[in-house]
């Protein structure tokens, strides 16, 4: 899943950087960019998921509540530090072209980082009321969005509106609604981690039929001429765009379950090896499209070009996660080969 989520990255920020401006109304362009549009959902569920599987394994160990609370909130601090590290880099590969806003622009890893953190107090619950928790804050947080979003927000500072509310056409990640698919990826992580193997298949058999229900109930319900809410944007804002995303995230989920079960042989997998080291070809991959580097590409190509250019860019990530983990591999190797030797050193002398 986060191998596909990255590809999706990929080609929607290749396309969005080097696309020429007169071809951006055509429909290659319009479709790269809606389909790239799920790239962050899926970071953002799937950060959820791992953040669920943390709280199941901090259960086993930490049996004060506080103390899970805690060590969750520190995940969410180090994702928000990396978050700073990407700004200040990427803002850095742009000079002197760059400019200062692009340090606190509010961008995936600074929402997944802030949602972490607000939503990190599902630790302290055991599995069961975990997951109505998370679910049911992920539901009331983009219920509210719509409300927020049209509040009144003078006198409030920029950063902080940008971290909580979003602004059309501003390019950033705010906490309504984007924390819903963190909320909606801790309830489906911890449903996950606590199936049984021989339930597995059951499981990903009800997210599929869930994801459906999602998808074209929310779909058919968002058309009625007849809503809740005084005004709601749904490219912005709207619930019903999160649930119609968390369908699509829990069919994709059963999609990669499927593949690697039944479809993949058992090989290297170039999705699963970007998929790996997704934070790194996230921040390598961006530098390179939107850096200084790449200057003289930038609304330069033709759209034959700028799929070569994705494909190109695609490849170049592979290559660089497998040498990466491949240098990994190595150092383990040689760390195991000498802690080895040197216990049969300190055996021998004694």
């Amino acid at each position: 899943m986060r191998g596909l989520a990255i590809v999706l990255m990929i080609q929607c920020h290749t396309f969005n950087s080097f696309a020429r401006m007169d071809l951006r109304d055509g429909g290659p362009y319009v479709l790269s960019q809606f389909v790239g549009g799920m790239a962050a959902p899926l970071f953002l569920f799937m950060a959820g998921m791992t953040l669920a599987f943390q709280m199941e394994s901090l259960m086993r160990r930490e049996a004060l509540p506080g103390g899970r609370w805690f060590k969750a909130l520190r995940r969410a601090g180090y994702v928000l530090g990396v978050a700073f590290l990407f700004r200040i880099s990427n803002w850095a590969a742009s000079f002197p072209y760059g400019n200062l806003g692009e340090i606190t622009k509010v961008d995936i890893l600074n929402c997944m980082g802030v949602a972490m953190a607000a939503l990190s107090v599902a630790a302290v619950f055991d599995t069961k009321s975990r997951i109505r928790f998370a679910a049911a804050a992920g539901l009331l947080i983009a219920a509210a969005s719509p409300v927020l979003a049209n509040l009144d927000w003078t006198g409030v500072p920029p950063l902080v509106k940008e971290y909580l509310v979003p602004g059309a056409g501003r390019g950033r990640f705010a906490f309504f609604p984007c924390a819903s698919y963190l909320g909606f990826g801790i309830a489906a992580g911890a449903i996950v981690r606590t199936t049984a193997s021989e339930r597995f298949e059951r499981l990903m058999q009800w997210a599929v039929l869930i994801g459906i229900a999602l998808i074209f109930g929310t779909q058919y319900f968002s058309n009625v001429p007849y809503s809740i809410y005084p005004k709601s944007n749904f490219w912005t804002d709207s619930p019903a765009l999160i649930l119609i995303r968390t369908g699509i995230s829990l069919v994709i989920m059963a999609g990669a379950y499927l593949w690697t079960e039944y479809g993949a042989a058992v090989r290297w997998s170039w999705m699963q090896c970007i998929g790996k080291n997704s934070l790194m070809v996230y921040w390598v991959h961006v530098m390179i499209v939107y850096g200084n580097i790449a200057r003289p590409f930038k609304r330069a190509l033709s759209i034959p070009q700028a799929a070569m250019a994705t494909a190109a860019l695609t490849l170049a990530m592979v290559a660089l996660s497998a040498a990466w983990l491949w240098w990994k591999a190595r150092r383990a190797e040689r760390w195991r080969a000498a802690t080895t030797a040197a216990g049969r050193a300190v055996q021998s002398g004694a």
